[in-house]
């Protein structure tokens, strides 16, 4: 009762088969063999599109570097414009980056703890 319902095809059978239906209709299966070859050319070629879609993501990752380097450039022009003219912002950057001190002053350091 089983065999009813259930068609047991044997690789070399489906195979035979398949072969036999392409000899049958030629155009057909010409014409899927090149739309497959279609598709694998747009898809991996150098053009296609998984080359687009990284190409894609690295220009996005560098617009984002440029935003992040054009805010820090930015920012640096506007401490070089600080440091020409102020002489307070001048003290403050040797006091704090370079550990310089005024005659007499005498200058604690504190330890953090890491705790």
């Amino acid at each position: 009762m089983d065999e009813q319902f259930y068609r047991n095809i044997q690789p070399e059978r489906l195979l035979k088969r398949i072969a036999r239906k392409a000899k049958k209709n030629k155009a057909r299966t010409i014409l899927i063999i090149f739309l497959f070859i279609l598709f694998l050319y747009l898809l991996f070629d150098n053009k296609g599109i998984i080359k687009r879609i990284q190409l894609e993501s690295q220009h996005k990752e560098l617009m984002e570097q440029l935003k992040a380097d054009s805010a820090e450039t930015k920012r640096l022009q506007d401490q070089i414009k600080a440091l020409e003219g102020d002489k307070k912002t001048i003290e403050k950057i040797a006091r704090e980056n370079y550990g310089m001190k005024r005659e007499g002053e005498t200058i604690y350091k504190v330890k953090k703890d890491s705790n």
